[in-house]
């Protein structure tokens, strides 16, 4: 099983209640989302693995058994060209769970009108594939564990 651990602190919320029907409806896959405190703050890789995608505002992690995790800081927030977002890590880079990946500012991310919560998506998962699934309005650090992927 890989554990995969929440990339911020803040508030975990069902999936199915983020604004965003592609992330609401499990089209990119199952997990949980986080909303994080309106203060700059640090998006940490949530496994083991490789940074195989990196953008300002998103990234995966692909651990050893091929398993991908998105993490995605806020909705909609390529629409602000990196605009208080700065990478911490490369495309490519290998990474251990908590290893800084993304500084921003999910307050700024409100300012300029858009949602700063945070999906954790498995990837190309099945809802049945994850288990322990922290519970919605607990309030978890960056580190703590989100699911399980069996």
């Amino acid at each position: 099983m890989t554990t995969v651990t929440s990339p911020v602190a803040g508030r975990a919320i069902p999936l199915a209640e983020v604004p965003d029907p592609a992330f609401a409806e499990a089209v990119v896959g199952p997990g949980v989302a986080v909303e994080p405190p309106p203060r700059p703050c640090t998006a940490v890789a949530p496994v083991d693995g490789i940074l195989v995608s990196l953008s300002p505002n998103a990234y995966v992690v692909v651990d050893d058994r091929g398993r991908g995790v998105l993490t995605h800081l806020g909705l909609d927030t390529v629409q602000l060209d990196g605009q208080g977002f700065e990478p911490l890590a490369n495309k490519g880079d290998t990474v251990r769970r908590g290893d800084p990946v993304v500084r921003w500012d999910p307050a700024a991310v409100a300012a300029a009108g858009k949602s700063p919560v945070c999906p954790v998506v498995a990837l190309q998962a099945g809802a049945d594939a994850l288990s322990g699934i922290v519970a919605a309005d607990i309030e978890v650090r960056a580190g703590d564990p989100l699911f399980g992927w069996n």
